[in-house]
């Protein structure tokens, strides 16, 4: 038996020398330079890495498409080393079966059965191609060179190869679907109504925050450019918001209100709007600007084009009732949410996620960013609708956004009249574990940890003391409770009608 498995069934090997045969019979040259070098590179995973390297310059499916050949590469590489390597001992060819020019110097000491070389380069070929076709198809050709290399070079027999090849096809498969390719969003449609027409600004108010993240100091005066019968009230630090806002709405002969800032603000601004019926011009002057991109407005140009002409379109806004302070007494505030609501570890994980994403993009710097958030950080309880939980994040989105995973980019409707709640949970034994491995194979989003559902009504609860909530970006501290509702089509804001 230990014969058998050190040689292999009789048929087999013999198929393996005849095969080993033709391949020394192959005159010499260049080639036997190229397939040595080829297969070096191959060692540990270097040539693979080096192309997902390559691959992950390209935003979108191409970078995806790396991520995944190299989990299934992992798998692959595990498998063989640690499974069948193990199990199946097997002696590599001798010197005599190929010329010595040809033949690896030093040979490898683990088994010859299976080939890691030829299970790794497969797993990657095909892994990426689930995702990415055209880099799978690139890629094929040097994965079949990295496995035949292994013959060429007398590391392994073929049978070897061929049985590697299948433990990285197999790899591939297993890991289809981790990271699933997002299916595509909907397309953005918009309720256009018609606003007040503010060509050059006439009639127009608007609110600057000098806080926001793209103010400097010509940006008042790029707006009077732009906006020359405008009223601009500039908001310093040490100014009150929402007073000089509220000034800014009631000031006598303002038909519209336009707000400059970061998210937070626009809601205090939408507020306003809100409360005077008056249509809200946002202009992209904060960080992220969540709202201006929804809304068609991302740059100046389509905010004039769009307050000009009076082109405007309808948003919900969600109504944010909060009680803060004491149990038996609590202050109670009302609040507008334009965006999102968190509690939890979310705005850690944004923060993270900010910080990584101008070199890994968006989505990857959003695994990244949620796998050292939930290795180190706690849940905390939550009472959400009369129900009790443990959890890493209560997400609130204002209208329903997409992808439906942990990582929403994207709001195509502004007036679905939904709250769209995401939480992931820490009721489930062994959360962290399973939170650490859905991220690592992103499946966030159909892991058991993960409750994505819709509502026009959310209660939140704190069963441990006041908490943080983050509305649109804004942090309130000592909050012990929070109702979330919405008020449909409460919000005219201005939107180019060609975008809808």
């Amino acid at each position: 038996m230990r014969r058998m498995l050190r040689r292999g069934p009789g048929w087999v090997a013999g198929l393996d020398r005849t095969l080993m045969r033709a391949v020394s019979a192959f005159p010499g040259g260049h080639h036997d330079t190229f397939f040595r070098r080829l297969s070096a590179a191959a060692n540990k995973g270097k040539l693979w890495f080096g192309v997902a390297a390559l691959a992950a310059a390209v935003p979108g499916r191409t970078r995806r498409a790396a991520v995944h050949g190299l989990l299934a590469q992992g798998v692959a590489s595990a498998v063989t080393n640690l499974v069948f390597k193990t199990l199946l001992p097997r002696t590599r060819p001798l010197p005599e079966h190929l010329p010595v020019f040809r033949f690896v110097n030093p040979q490898p000491t683990s088994s010859s059965m299976p080939s890691g070389h030829s299970a790794s380069a497969v797993a990657f070929a095909l892994g990426a191609g689930f995702v990415q076709p055209v880099l799978g198809a690139a890629v094929a050709p040097v994965a079949a060179g990295v496995a035949y290399s292994r013959v060429h070079t007398g590391a392994h027999w073929p049978s070897d190869v061929l049985f590697g090849s299948a433990i990285g096809a197999a790899s591939a498969l297993v890991t289809r679907k981790w990271w699933p390719v997002r299916p595509p969003f909907p397309p953005t449609t918009r309720c256009q109504v018609g606003a007040a027409e503010v060509p050059r600004g006439e009639g127009l108010s608007i609110a600057v925050n000098t806080l926001g993240g793209s103010f400097t100091e010509e940006t008042s005066a790029g707006l009077l450019e732009v906006f020359p019968l405008a009223h601009i009230t500039t908001i310093t630090p040490d100014q009150d918001v929402a007073a000089l806002v509220e000034a800014a709405a009631t000031r006598p002969g303002t038909r519209a209100l336009g707000v400059w800032g970061g998210d937070g603000t626009v809601g205090t601004a939408a507020a306003a709007a809100v409360a005077h019926d008056l249509p809200l011009l946002v202009l992209a002057g904060g960080t992220l600007n969540h709202f201006a991109r929804d809304a068609g407005t991302p740059s100046l140009a389509e905010a004039v084009a769009a307050a000009g002409k009076g082109e405007a379109a309808l948003a919900d806004v969600g109504v944010v009732a909060v009680e803060r302070g004491l149990a038996d007494d609590p202050e109670k505030v009302e609040l507008i949410m334009l965006n999102t609501a968190s509690i939890g570890l979310y705005p850690n994980l944004v923060r993270r996620r900010e910080h990584l994403q101008p070199a890994l993009g968006k989505p990857l710097a959003g695994v990244v960013a949620m796998f050292r958030t939930f290795a180190v950080e706690k849940p905390i309880t939550l009472t959400v609708d009369g129900v009790r939980h443990k959890l890493w994040i209560m997400y609130l989105g204002r209208g329903r956004y997409y992808p439906r995973d942990h990582a929403p980019l994207l709001r195509p409707v502004l007036d679905d009249g939904v709250l769209d709640l995401r939480m992931i949970t820490a009721d489930e034994s062994f959360a962290r574990l399973r939170m650490l491995w859905s991220v690592l194979t992103g499946t966030v989003a159909t892991s058991k940890i993960t409750h994505l559902t819709e509502a026009t009504r959310v209660r939140v609860e704190s069963d441990t003391g006041p908490l943080v909530l983050a509305v649109d970006g804004e942090a309130m501290p000592g909050v012990r409770a929070a109702e979330f509702t919405l008020k449909r089509g409460a919000l005219r804001y201005y939107s180019p009608h060609s975008g809808g």
